[in-house]
């Protein structure tokens, strides 16, 4: 590319973005978020982790409990399998195939449910973040704040303020 090229493309860039190419133009502020982070270092992350865990331990007891009598069934059959009259055999294979299929149906209810939940609670986690980042740009003069980006000198990152604000919360 020539210096001319160089220099339009400069221009044009500055003044796509807002920027004045005067040397007297204000400096602009720049901030990053990680979000991942904030998902799990964040206070309110944490309690929405430990609510999550209360909501639906009983579910997995329930599936733990199932899974207990699946084992106690396949090993009677494995122990008592070869001495057991046939219809007695057939019944317990049965009522493991049942038992079996039980678990598969409570995991993927208890799977569906849970990543339901989860996305319930991140989208309100997400929602204080955006007020507490809000805040600071306000408070810090921001003129962007990023919460992805493909690359962000550490500098720009704010990450530790907003946690720091919502365990503030």
């Amino acid at each position: 590319m020539t210096k001319i090229s160089i220099y339009f493309f400069g221009l044009v860039a500055a003044s796509f973005f807002g920027f004045s190419t005067s040397p007297l133009a204000q400096e602009l502020k720049i901030g990053f978020v990680n979000t991942d982070r904030v998902f799990k270092e964040a206070a309110p992350a944490i309690r929405s982790q430990k609510k999550l865990q209360d909501e639906f331990a009983p579910r997995d007891q329930e599936i733990k409990a199932v899974n207990s009598e699946a084992t106690e069934v396949k090993a009677k059959l494995e122990k008592d399998g070869l001495t057991m009259a046939e219809s007695e055999k057939r019944a317990l294979e049965s009522e493991l195939a049942r038992l079996s299929r039980e678990i598969q149906r409570l995991q993927r209810e208890f799977r569906e449910e849970l990543n339901l939940r989860k996305q319930e609670e991140l989208k309100i986690i997400l929602r204080i973040a955006n007020e507490e980042i809000d805040k600071i740009a306000a408070e810090e003069q921001y003129d962007l704040i990023l919460q992805e980006a493909v690359y962000r000198s550490e500098r720009l990152d704010i990450t530790d303020k907003v946690i720091k604000a919502l365990e503030d919360d």
